[in-house]
């Protein structure tokens, strides 16, 4: 992983060959005991990594893998308006046409994942006694981590087990039980406001103050604390904090780790271990499909109206192969010679593009957002100054009334494809109205159950029942 170094290199081989089979399920993997490997500060940082790895996920083919981020972008971009596959076929066109089953297996592959992650920061949590100068970043980078897969979790399955300790493999009242989001967005606000308080800024790769900050403002505009959000954004926002706008808009995704950056998940070319094959999937025929996450001409006109020609040139092109088609650029694996765009790997499928999770540009919107407060529109100063940063870059004229249209239409161009549009539609309160006439006009199937998505029938199996299903869907 990028700007991390791995400290004890055969001790967490051993740690995370020992979980990888295990992580989740949710029943025996919560309950493997990390007595014994945690003695000291350097061991407990190879776990603190660990979790990292976690959020990375595993880049293979292997069903029984967890590939966490990696596949993140069927259960978000491609239920919004933005994507869709090239082939209309099998278990992922099952997201663009909104008829998801419980037996799909990215669903079930993702819900492991990011329980896997939780697992593996709660492990960090019930050892934290082992570390002594670097205490509170361990426990701050551990809370962020879980607050972060558990914000994940709860926007897209709703009510989930909420899991916030290593437990016994007989507390199925814990692992499947889910209870309501609003205790799971207490947990997650309490992790990231620890997180806070315990980490500094400097690492893009890691979490940091800004990220948790961040991650919290959007925690705060999600539950209706719009307050909260500006005085966060208002903090990583000081010129003193180090963050900006880049320039150039496709240096944010090809100077990595650069000032827009505020946490990146990171990915090494060439590396088995630590690249990543979502970029590949992506396209055509480098990938190990057809194509995957196609830009839909709905977003393509979104950009023809609000996108601006930087941000379009580095957002979407056309399909050499087949013109018909519009790949996503922000994250190429093997480069573009006319977009300047070198590869970040020989093989495309072991690509080194990070992924990131939280920009620069992401907390100005959601500053502006702050600021309308859920309201139709502002003409408050603070509010266009924000707006104006954004639409300058792009080379664009900035209204002097700033409605909330505007605003889901600037997030949508500025942020495609970052997994952020469809989480938008459902915050903003606009994922019903959209969804459904983007859903009409594709002759899909999209109805208001399908804001959440169904809880893997998988898990529902191992809990003999326990576990309840969410409505519109089948055990």
């Amino acid at each position: 992983m990028k700007n991390i170094k791995f400290i004890t290199v055969v001790f967490l081989a051993i740690f995370a060959a020992s979980c990888e089979d295990d992580f989740l399920s949710p029943l025996p993997t919560s309950a493997i005991s990390a007595d014994g490997f945690y003695n000291n500060e350097e061991e407990l940082e190879a776990g603190v990594i660990n979790m990292y790895d976690g959020l990375q996920g595993v880049n293979d083919t292997d069903s029984d893998s967890n590939h966490s981020t990696q596949i993140e972008f069927y259960l978000t971009e491609m239920r919004s308006d933005n994507t869709r596959t090239k082939s209309g076929e099998g278990e992922a066109a099952q997201f663009e046409t909104y008829t998801v089953q419980s037996t799909n297996g990215i669903v079930a592959d993702y819900y492991r994942s990011m329980y896997n992650v939780i697992y593996r920061a709660n492990t960090v949590l019930e050892n934290i006694d082992a570390a002594t100068t670097k205490k509170a970043q361990f426990e701050g980078e551990a809370k962020f981590v879980r607050a972060y897969a558990y914000f994940n979790l709860v926007r897209l399955f709703g009510d989930v087990p909420l899991i916030d300790r290593v437990i016994a493999p007989l507390e199925t009242d814990v692992s499947f039980t889910r209870v309501p989001t609003a205790d799971v967005y207490s947990l997650i606000i309490s992790d990231l406001t620890t997180a806070i308080n315990g980490l500094t800024d400097g690492s893009k790769n890691r979490a940091s103050k800004a990220a948790a900050e961040g991650l919290l403002a959007k925690v705060y505009l999600t539950t209706g604390n719009y307050s909260g959000a500006q005085t966060l954004c208002e903090s990583i926002m000081q010129p003193s904090r180090g963050f900006s706008l880049e320039a150039d808009y496709k240096d944010i995704f090809y100077t990595e780790g650069n000032d827009e950056v505020i946490f990146a998940i990171g990915y090494n070319g060439n590396a088995v271990n630590d690249s990543q094959n979502f970029s590949a999937e992506w396209l055509n025929s480098v990938g190990r499909t057809s194509g995957m996450n196609y830009v839909t001409a709905d977003v393509r006109n979104a950009f023809a109206t609000y996108g601006g020609v930087e941000r379009s040139k580095y957002a979407f092109r056309q399909d050499a192969g087949q013109t018909t088609q519009y790949q996503v650029v922000k994250y190429l694996p093997n480069g573009d010679a006319s977009l300047g765009i070198d590869p970040t790997s020989t093989d495309p499928t072991l690509a080194g593009n990070d992924w990131i999770v939280l920009r620069y540009a992401d907390v100005v919107l959601m500053h502006v957002e702050s600021i309308l407060a859920g309201g139709a529109s502002t003409t408050s100063t603070n509010a266009i100054a924000s707006f104006k940063l954004i639409r300058d870059r792009a080379g664009l004229t900035t209204p002097a009334i700033i409605t909330k249209e505007d605003l889901l239409n600037e997030r949508r161009v500025e942020l495609a494809f970052e997994n952020q549009r469809f989480f938008d539609l459902v915050r903003f309160g606009e994922a019903q109205s959209i969804l459904s006439a983007f859903s009409a006009a594709n002759g899909y199937s999209f109805s208001g159950t399908d804001l959440l998505l169904p809880i893997p029938n998988s898990e529902i199996g191992l809990s003999n029942g326990v576990l309840k299903q969410n409505p519109g869907y089948n055990n």
